[in-house]
């Protein structure tokens, strides 16, 4: 096998010095107008983001969802060894909830309009998982995983990653 790199190496290398490069003529053109004008963004670097952005959040979504379920997996036969420790005094806990409200408001804003820079769906993300996180030190363990239950978020949870990556491909087809 080490023959067979060795001999790609050198027949590429032989290509790049043998063989000529065609080089067009863009003399007459100006990528940065090119981009300008595609995107409709008069910052030329902002329009390539807002380009190839979709393709990078394909992949966090697929990415995330993948190490979610694999560490789902690989938790699942695992017992907690010690007390779950919640918040008891209620100044803490209105504090924590109040907290939380603002975080999901934050998050939600973010959510709508995270589309208009690089990262801004990520930091919804974060909003959004600190809110569900202060929601879940002052609630009890029961309390929580009826509601998740109840709510039956498990399957929300698949369903939007299959209708956002659905609507991904066909954003990206056309």
């Amino acid at each position: 096998m080490k023959w067979i790199y060795i001999a790609a190496g050198i027949a590429l290398y032989v290509k790049f010095m043998v063989l000529p490069n065609p080089a067009a003529d863009l003399s007459d053109l100006s990528i940065v107008e090119s981009v300008v004008q595609d995107t409709g963004v008069p910052n030329a670097v902002s329009g390539i983001i807002f380009r190839n952005r979709l393709y990078d959040t394909i992949f966090e979504v697929v990415v995330f969802t993948i190490a979610i379920m694999g560490a789902k997996f690989l938790l699942a036969d695992e017992k907690p060894f010690c007390t779950i420790y919640q918040f008891t005094d209620k100044p803490s806990i209105v504090l924590a909830r109040l907290g939380a409200t603002i975080a999901a408001l934050v998050g939600i804003e973010l959510a709508i309009r995270g589309h208009l820079s690089p990262g801004g769906g990520f930091a919804a993300g974060v909003a959004g998982g600190t809110a569900i996180g202060l929601v879940a030190i002052t609630s009890s363990f029961q309390w929580m995983q009826g509601f998740y239950k109840r709510w039956q978020a498990a399957r929300w949870e698949k369903i939007s990653v299959l209708i956002f990556i659905v609507l991904a491909v066909i954003t990206l087809t056309g």
